[in-house]
């Protein structure tokens, strides 16, 4: 799926990236990728947004189980 020779991780994969490590099915070529190439900064802006996300959406669930 991604080019290992890459010099930088892009969007799209450290998107890729942080939610399979949020469900924990990470593979481990990936997961050496992410260390070598990836920025830091990146992994927790979108680690953080999508745990946000997260929230939310069990928030909303939670509410309209709660209203029906």
């Amino acid at each position: 799926m991604a080019n290992l020779t890459k010099s930088s991780t892009g969007y799209v994969n450290t998107f890729v990236s942080v939610l399979a490590s949020l469900f924990g099915v990470q593979s481990s070529a990936n997961y050496q990728r992410d260390f070598s190439q990836g920025r830091f900064i990146h992994f927790i802006v979108i680690g953080v947004i999508l745990v946000v996300l997260f929230v939310a959406g069990l928030l909303a669930l939670a509410k309209w189980l709660v209203g029906a």
